[in-house]
Parts: C-alpha cells; structure tokens; sequence
C-alpha cells in the first residue's frame, strides 16, 4: 500500500512538471519578442497610476531623455461613438540603438494614452472597417483592470508604428450616470528607444557610466562577452573597479587621470520619452439638435426679411409713379 501511494505521488509530480513544461513552451511559442526593453509592463507593476500628482508620467524615470510627441483627437465627439485618436511618435528612423547585448538595432515605440473617466478602447465588433485598417495589428490594453480608461501599447518596430491610431468609445451619460457633457483633459506619453534606468534604480547600457571614485586609471580588462572592467587606483593606493556593461564606447584611456562621477563612456541614448495633452468634448446631442433649430429660425427670418425688403421696394416704387 505504501509503495502504491508513492508511485501515485510519483506520477503526480511527472504530469504536474510535464504539464508545466507545455505552458512553457506555448508561452514561449506565442510570445512576442523584441530587441529592446520598452516594456509599459514595468510602469504596471510599480505605478497604480502612471500619472502622478504633479502631472509627471512615470515613464519619465526610466526614459530619462525629452522628446516630443503628437495626439491628434476630434474637438468634440458625441456619446456611445467610435472616435480615433492618432499618436505620433516622431523620430530619426536612420538612427540604431544599443540593444541589451551591445549590438546595435532598430528602436522601438511605445506609448500611454490616458483618457477621461468612462472613455475606453473601442470593442472590435463596434470599430468601422475603415478604422480597422487604420489600426492595423496593434494590441492595445488597459493598464490595470480598474483602469480601463488608460491605454499602454509596445513594444512595437518604431519603423512601422511611430504613427498609430487608437480606436476609442465614448461614454453615454445616459447609461453612466458619473459622467457628464463637458469637456475632458487626454493625456498622453510616448517613448522610442530603451530605458537608462530600471525600476529598481540600475543601470542599463544604454547610458553613460561615471568613475565611482577620483583616481588613475591603472588597467581596463575587456569582458570576453562585451564591455569593460576599468580598475581606478586612488591617491590611497586603493583600487576601485568599474564595470561597463557592452554597449557604451569608452572615452577614457590607461594612465589617464579622472574626478569621480567623471563620464568613462559616452552616451549611447538616441531614444527618449515625451508627454503631451490635449482636450475633447463630450457633446449632448439635444444641444446640436437645438442649435440646428435655432439656424432653421434664423434663415427663415432671414427669408422674411428679404421678402419685407422687396414688398416694401415695390410699394416704394408705386408711390413714386404714382
């Protein structure tokens, strides 16, 4: 009976690993995979909301370099509707970056698009065909499941996508009682390139490396996989050694002399991240039906006046021949 149990514990434990190891490789199979590390997902786990209090979008901690972004929306949209918003990543695509073995690579965009409380991703069976094609194969998703209103999309080729076209749904007051007909802020973050800093405070290698001490520089090892050991001997006769990552090109040489936090690499950084904003009109439909009336009446009293005016032309000249 013993010898039982085991073997039942046994053949548990061999489907339990071999059934890990399918999801593994299914995971593995249909997983995209990019060059670079512009993962939204890092802003996910460590930020509830990406936006902070100052209006500063985290993304801005890693992305440590400015560049400029574009958000293109309708000046106002009305309720239950499919609208576009067109994001704009604009950049050099001639350009490569260092990717995160040293080699260089082509950039990658990603982006953050903040909307109004109730606004969200459009479903794929309300999207026009028209705007399908416009979107392409782009996967967009909330950036928390409480936070539907926030996109994240990327990684994605910079090449290919550094315009794209965010399908979005109004709300309808009608049926959300916490929205109303007014007008609402959309903000908007958008990076090409990696990150120089991780989330827990480190480096990436692709940023410039700075002396960790004052010193000469006695010796520099280079690493069989890239990069650099530079050994630092101070005035103490102390030796301090950096390491340099592959990727940044060093700007230093043996027996030269430097301050601490002196740049030993130049700045690989081609990338950088951008915030902008804009605004959008949640329009009541009763007041578009009222100003169209409100037209009707004026041209029809202009209609009138110009009838008056040519009655009172023709008694005019009446009066006059007679």
């Amino acid at each position: 009976m013993k010898n039982f149990f085991c073997y039942k514990c046994n053949l548990l434990s061999v489907s339990k690993v071999i059934l890990f190891s399918f999801s593994t490789i299914l995971a593995l199979e249909f997983t995209p995979i990019f060059p670079a590390q512009a993962y939204p997902i890092f802003a996910q786990q460590n930020y509830p909301s990406p936006r902070e209090a100052n209006g500063r979008i985290v993304c801005a901690n890693c992305h440590l370099a400015q560049k400029p972004v574009e958000i293109e929306v309708p000046q106002s949209v009305l309720p239950d509707t499919v609208f576009e918003a067109v994001v704009k990543i604009p950049y050099d695509q001639q350009i490569k970056q260092v990717l995160g073995n040293g080699k260089k690579g082509a950039l990658n965009v990603g982006a953050v698009l903040i909307l109004p409380e109730g606004f969200e991703l459009a479903p794929a069976d309300r999207i026009p065909e028209e705007m399908k094609t416009k979107v392409g194969k782009l996967y967009f998703q909330p950036y928390s499941e409480d936070k539907k209103n926030i996109l994240v999309i990327g990684p994605i080729p910079g090449k290919k996508y550094s315009e794209m076209v965010f399908p979005i749904l109004s709300p309808d007051p009608a049926k959300n009682k916490t929205v109303s007909y007014l007008k609402y802020p959309i903000y908007l973050g958008g990076n090409r390139g990696r990150g120089q800093v991780y989330p827990d405070g480190s480096k990436s290698n692709n940023t410039i490396y700075n002396a960790s001490t004052a010193g000469t520089i006695s010796q520099i090892e280079s690493l069989e996989k890239g990069g650099y050991n530079i050994t630092i001997e101070t005035s103490n006769n102390e030796q301090k050694i950096d390491k340099i990552p592959a990727g940044p090109e060093l700007i230093v040489q043996i027996g030269q002399t430097v301050q601490n936090d002196q740049p030993l690499t130049n700045n690989p950084n081609v990338g950088g991240f951008g915030q902008t904003d804009t605004e959008i009109v949640l329009q009541n439909p009763t007041r578009i039906q009222g100003l169209i009336l409100f037209f009707g009446f004026v041209i029809i009293a202009q209609i009138f006046l110009v009838l008056k005016k040519k009655q009172f032309e023709k008694v005019q000249l009446a009066e006059m021949n007679f």
